[in-house]
């Protein structure tokens, strides 16, 4: 496996792109806007034009586009993955997407020759930079384990856990995770905000105790210095909440601090904050009323 194609190249891919190249794979990309990329064209990478193009006569094709309807563009559209690749390709889709929707590309891809794994990522962009993202693998086994090399590249965290669709309800699970912590950490400082503390000294006083979690480190410093750009889109979580919500709605179940948790989003989706990071939360506890950072 040397030839990979490689499709949504953004905040995450690009670094994703620039880890396989260094591990010695020939990268193939695809791009909407060209000048968007010109960094890693610059470094080695194979621009295309076309979807087409970029994935003809490729070993395997990853994917990590934005929104369910990405994904179903470059699988499903005019000129799309499917349509292009050759027979024992690997597909490999790393977007964070429905689960129904990683089952309908196995099952279309299978119908064609192919071999395909739902591998969405977290670790966020600093992740992908360093090559230490976590990656939840859902497919058949053995794809799973031909295309460990590649997840070796990209990740340090690689867990295969099951069939299709099963990759995404992983992420499902992280992002339930997420929702309930950051909400939680934001509300302590509004908290401890009210009650006059100072919040540097509260963040290091708690951040090694039982309180402590991957995002109070990370986030915590950002919101106390307003820093609200993005290693994760708003817009880009508020998808993947929405698609927890519906998943555990087909199974029957009451998600109370994730559905509480959406609608805060939500309002600040809709407030125009879509752009910033997922730590804008605290802008919610804020009433809207600090510093606008978009």
């Amino acid at each position: 496996m040397k030839k990979i194609g490689f499709i949504g190249v953004g905040i995450m891919g690009k670094s994703m792109v620039r880890n396989l190249m260094k591990a010695g794979y020939e990268l193939h990309i695809f791009a909407r806007h060209k000048e968007k990329v010109e960094d890693v064209i610059a470094e080695g990478a194979v621009f295309h034009e076309t979807i087409k193009d970029c994935v003809t006569g490729c070993d395997a094709v990853i994917t990590i586009v934005g929104f369910p309807k990405d994904v179903e563009e470059v699988y499903f559209e005019e000129g799309n993955i499917l349509d292009s690749v050759k027979e024992g390709t690997y597909l490999i889709d790393m977007t964070t997407t429905s689960p129904m929707l990683a089952e309908k590309i196995s099952e279309a891809g299978q119908q064609k020759g192919c071999r395909v794994l739902d591998a969405p990522v977290t670790g966020g962009d600093g992740g992908a930079k360093a090559g230490t993202l976590s990656i939840l693998v859902g497919g058949k086994q053995e794809d799973y384990e031909a295309c460990l090399p590649l997840f070796k590249a990209m990740g340090t965290n690689i867990n295969y856990q099951g069939s299709a669709g099963c990759g995404q309800h992983a992420k499902m699970a992280n992002q339930i995770m997420i929702a309930g912590t950051l909400s939680g950490v934001c509300e302590a400082l509004t908290y401890a905000k009210a009650k006059g503390m100072n919040l540097d000294t509260v963040l290091k006083s708690v951040a090694t105790g039982a309180a402590g979690s991957k995002q109070l480190d990370t986030f915590g410093p950002k919101i106390l210095a307003g820093d609200y750009a993005p290693g994760f889109f708003l817009k880009h979580f508020v998808k993947d909440m929405k698609l927890a919500l519906i998943e555990a709605n087909r199974s029957g179940l009451s998600l109370d601090v994730l559905s509480q948790v959406l609608a805060n989003y939500e309002e600040l989706e809709a407030e125009g904050y879509g752009e910033l990071g997922t730590q804008a939360l605290m802008k919610y506890y804020e009433g809207g009323n600090a510093d606008d950072e978009r």
